[in-house]
């Protein structure tokens, strides 16, 4: 028998073997029925995703009245351009990894507003400080992700800015400094004496983000001496 009939027979056998009844059920009717169902469950995942990014789902909670409220009054809403940034444009990530990170932690919203943690204004004040800080740490470590998805210092032309925000631009670029050091209040009310709490925050984050390309340079300095040693 030729190569040629050796290899005809295999393929003739892989594809009985692919369409032989399994039961019921070929395998490849299973394959095919899998492969579809994946596509469905995808989209069906996808589309209740971006379900859960749209303003209307941001807001349905009872909880989230103040923040709707207090958002429809800043640029973010109204402007000269037209361009819209609604929640999840500020607080889901673009990401992937980070988006699904983002709504497991959201979960924690559900929870809390079942439980009222929120439910009036007066404890809406008392929980300001503490949610605000939530955010700011969130930002403050990721370098302003989602600010930057909109805004970024390359696409900036300065000499079309007023001269104070290019100067503090210009400043934010020499310094290293993110988004969120000055524009703590963009979208909602401050908390009273909140700028003491950001620092801290600032502080914190820069010490941590100092401690680890320290021990980064640590294990470089390290790995030059083994090789030096060998």
């Amino acid at each position: 028998m030729s190569d040629s009939q050796e290899k005809q027979g295999l393929i003739r056998r892989l594809w009985t073997w692919f369409w032989s009844p399994i039961a019921v059920l070929s395998v490849g009717f299973i394959l095919l029925a899998g492969f579809l169902a994946g596509i469905l469950f995808w989209g069906g995942f996808h589309w209740a995703l971006e379900l859960t990014n749209t303003e209307e789902f941001c807001t349905s909670c009872h909880t989230m009245e103040t923040n709707l409220g207090e958002y429809r009054e800043t640029i973010h809403y109204n402007n000269h351009s037209g361009v819209r940034a609604i929640c999840s444009d500020c607080h889901v990530p673009d990401e992937w990894n980070h988006k699904i990170k983002a709504k497991i932690m959201a979960v924690k919203d559900v929870y809390h507003e079942l439980a009222g943690t929120i439910s009036t204004p007066e404890k809406y004040e008392d929980h300001r400080l503490a949610m605000a800080s939530a955010v700011w740490k969130k930002m403050k470590e990721s370098d302003s992700r989602e600010c930057r998805n909109c805004h970024n210092f390359d696409y900036m032309d300065f000499t079309l800015q007023e001269t104070r925000a290019a100067s503090e631009h210009q400043r934010a670029i020499d310094t290293g400094m993110t988004c969120i050091d000055c524009h703590q209040g963009i979208a909602h009310s401050l908390p009273p004496d909140y700028l003491e709490t950001y620092q801290k925050i600032s502080e914190a984050v820069d010490g941590e983000v100092l401690q680890k390309h320290a021990a980064a340079s640590g294990d470089d300095i390290r790995s030059f001496l083994n090789k030096s040693s060998d």
